[in-house]
């Protein structure tokens, strides 16, 4: 009788620490930042940019161009992170998707573009970028499927080595802050081989990773010394200049 107790004693701790396991892999898979104030204002419809969440996050301008953008979140990042940003790019006319991905992590479902595209016959030009994760995500998709997309914009990310997106005939842009610790001078230049060679590389002075987007993060994260207002208006720049290029191209 005493060791049929012990055994179930057992079995009940195990199966109690496999539920405190799964719990919190769970918890940890699925967390992710939350956007800040000024992000979650600009997923509202004006009469200059309807808004939708569903199927996935869009921005349309009232007067759309044919060249459209799709853009994957960094890792465990809300896709809501990005909206002000997003919303400033549409506003500029050009039709903007952000997908949600499952679990957040943008490179197990990197092609989730094609149905983006399947979607919206009525733009002729897709661009395709992302932040961290998201922007080698969208060089993962560029390399796979170059037939699809005109233009690639990395944000504080590079290519993975086995996309070589070096022979391709489109503009590129990489994004990067100068007091970043993953993405610096050093590792973007080894992997320049990568990228064709008309590349535009982008160094934010004073910028950080975690200011591509607008979401939380601690103080000790923070490691910009340059506003994010700064940051941003140097992104849009960048970005302006290679969608207005890819939709001049048409």
């Amino acid at each position: 009788m005493r060791k049929t107790s012990k055994k179930l004693i057992i079995r009940i701790m195990i199966a109690m620490m496999i539920t405190v396991v799964v719990f919190l892999a769970i918890k940890y898979l699925t967390y992710e930042r939350q956007p800040l104030p000024q992000a979650l204002a600009a997923v509202e419809s004006d009469q200059n940019v309807t808004v939708s969440r569903y199927p996935w996050l869009s921005f349309t301008p009232k007067l759309a161009s044919s060249t459209g953008f799709i853009f994957y979140p960094g890792g465990r990042i809300s896709f809501l992170g990005y909206s002000d940003l997003m919303r400033s790019i549409s506003e500029q006319g050009f039709t903007v998707i952000v997908p949600k991905i499952p679990l957040n992590m943008a490179v197990f479902n990197a092609n989730i573009a094609d149905k983006i595209i399947a979607a919206h016959p009525e733009i002729k030009t897709w661009v395709i970028g992302g932040h961290s994760v998201g922007g080698t995500a969208a060089a993962m998709y560029t390399s796979a499927h170059p037939e699809n997309i005109d233009g690639l914009a990395i944000w504080s990310s590079f290519p993975a080595e086995s996309s070589d997106l070096s022979k391709l005939n489109i503009p590129v842009v990489l994004l990067f802050g100068g007091n970043e610790t993953g993405v610096t001078d050093e590792s973007v230049g080894a992997r320049k081989h990568l990228l064709p060679a008309d590349t535009l590389y982008v160094k934010i002075e004073g910028g950080d990773h975690h200011q591509f987007g607008s979401y939380e993060l601690t103080t000790e994260e923070n490691m910009a010394t340059t506003s994010r207002e700064v940051q941003h208006e140097q992104i849009l720049s960048t970005m302006f200049v290679l969608l207005n290029k890819v939709d001049g191209g048409q």
